[in-house]
């Protein structure tokens, strides 16, 4: 009877260890989209002083979210040099 209890723990673990795995991606795209948008906001709120905007459109905004914050670098750099 023990074993039993002994093997259902393990796979108990086995499936939350999967589990958490699976969550970690959709979490980190989160986090990395909410941090892209943000700072997509911050350049274009201190771009101000300096004469420099990102267009806010669903093409930067789908960089900004998806990038982060490489994203946005990446956006400023286009758009510094075009």
């Amino acid at each position: 009877m023990s074993e039993q209890y002994i093997i259902y723990g393990l796979i108990g673990l086995v499936l939350l260890f999967f589990i958490i795995k699976l969550l970690k991606w959709p979490l980190k795209i989160l986090i990395n989209g909410i941090l892209g948008v943000v700072i997509l906001y911050a350049v274009n709120f201190v771009g101000v002083n300096f004469n420099f905007q990102l267009p806010i459109n669903p093409i930067t905004a789908l960089i900004a979210g998806f990038l982060g914050i490489p994203g946005v670098i990446l956006l400023a750099i286009v758009q510094i040099f075009l």
